[in-house]
């Protein structure tokens, strides 16, 4: 106990060696405000879509905090403005929603909330496994830092309170809500994400690509049913989708460069009702991940052709061929403008100190729908990472205990207090490069 005390002292006063007046009046605000808050949050979580009280309390802060705030964007997200002269529109992005997780963490703050799914219709548990908490109350506290300090900035800052990033809804319907043309383009836009798998406090800044692209894909496979003791007499669709799962494994290694990032998982694959009855429908459910909107195309371009002509393959008419079905629950890759990332990773290093900026690359290819607000039209944009987890407990993993846990476990984590601050911290930086010259 006594060490990690020590080590969360040491942790405190390395940060405070560096940040200054910034530092110490994050401190304050968290102490005074921004516990509390993240308490609320972390006990009180909602899931996607139907995040009505957690947007309401986010309206209420930032109204409080001097912004104009409009609710009901997209559904419960929440818009908050404020101007300050002449100056650049920067947009900074905090997701809300928690997930149907029951939280096992054994924290004296364990969620045991419960909602009812507005998927499933049933009532779960509800639990921030993925740190929305820390988002939010960051946003919180750059919102109040921001206001205090109108002195040091020109512009006009957006802050977006966003739900259903867990399912990939919120920052789509949002722009389906007009976001732009009713409080204006920004000329910049900035998220970031606390993670488990980093030092808490620790600024992870990845110059290119932090998060992936994803579509979802269905491939219909048609066949000829018949007795499993005459499969002559059929067009077996279970051979034929055996044989495209199989196919599709050489886009990866052959069609893309070896430098080139992709994934293509079979995740679920259907067909069939009994032992002897040769099925005459079959069906896959893919998941696809890239970082470049040339590799998206290059992977569903071949997941098509690989599906259909492997149908032709089996002798199938042309009528019958597999059909692909590329869902609009997709999300394009998160891409960082590299020469903004650079400006705003001098920053850090500069007002907090070179040993909290560090690059630790994915090794998933998690994904993101933050890209929805950039890409089309394009705005320069910077995501980065928080760390979340205390030095202790990596410690503990490499010595064989227990493992840190990852985003999305019951088990999940993070410490608050250097997670919430370098959020805020972090963010207030960044603004300040763009919004003082």
């Amino acid at each position: 106990m006594f060490k990690r005390i020590f080590g969360l002292l040491a942790l405190v006063l390395s940060f405070s060696a560096f940040g200054g007046e910034l530092t110490d009046s994050i401190k304050a605000d968290y102490d005074e405000h921004l516990a509390a808050l993240f308490d609320h949050f972390h006990r009180n979580p909602e899931l996607s879509t139907v995040e009505h009280e957690t947007a309401r309390r986010m309206a209420l802060e930032l109204s409080l905090a001097g912004f104009d705030v409009t609710e009901g964007v997209g559904g419960t997200g929440v818009v908050a403005m404020m101007k300050n002269g002449e100056g650049p529109l920067v947009m900074m992005r905090a997701d809300m929603d928690g997930l149907p997780v029951e939280e096992k963490s054994g924290l004296e703050n364990a969620s045991r909330a419960q909602q009812k799914s507005p998927l499933t219709r049933n009532t779960v548990y509800t639990m921030h496994a993925c740190g929305h908490d820390v988002h939010i109350t960051s946003m919180i506290g750059t919102a109040r830092y921001m206001a205090r300090h109108k002195d040091d900035w020109k512009g006009t800052l957006m802050l977006i309170a966003q739900p259903a990033e867990e399912r990939g809804l919120g920052a789509k319907a949002m722009r389906d809500d007009d976001i732009w043309g009713r409080f204006g383009m920004p000329d910049y836009a900035l998220a970031f994400h606390v993670n488990s798998l980093d030092v808490a406090g620790k600024i992870n800044i990845n110059e290119d690509s932090p998060y992936a692209g994803v579509d979802t894909v269905d491939i219909i496979i048609h066949g000829v049913g018949a007795h499993g003791a005459h499969p002559y007499a059929g067009k077996d669709p279970i051979v034929l989708g055996s044989q495209i799962v199989l196919a599709l494994q050489t886009l990866i290694s052959r069609e893309l460069s070896p430098r080139a990032a992709g994934v293509v998982t079979v995740g679920s694959f259907h067909s069939g009702t009994k032992h002897n009855i040769i099925s005459d429908k079959a069906h896959l459910q893919l998941t696809v991940r890239n970082t470049s909107l040339e590799t998206r195309q290059i992977l569903l371009d071949g997941i098509k052709r690989i599906a259909i002509n492997m149908g032709r393959v089996a002798g199938l008419p042309e009528d019958k061929l597999p059909e692909v079905i590329v869902s609009n629950e997709s999300s394009p890759p998160t891409i960082n403008n590299r020469d903004l990332a650079l400006r705003l990773k001098s920053a850090w290093k500069k007002s907090l100190g070179e040993d909290r900026v560090i690059f630790n690359p994915s090794k998933g290819m998690s994904a993101e729908d933050f890209s929805f607000f950039t890409t089309s039209p394009y705005i320069k944009s910077v995501y980065w990472k928080i760390g979340g987890t205390a030095q202790e407990d990596f410690d503990i993993q490499a010595l064989g205990g227990n493992p840190v846990a990852s985003h999305h476990s019951a088990l999940f984590k993070i410490l608050p207090e250097p997670s919430v601050t370098a959020g805020v911290e972090s963010t207030v930086v960044a603004l300040k490069a763009m919004m003082s010259e």
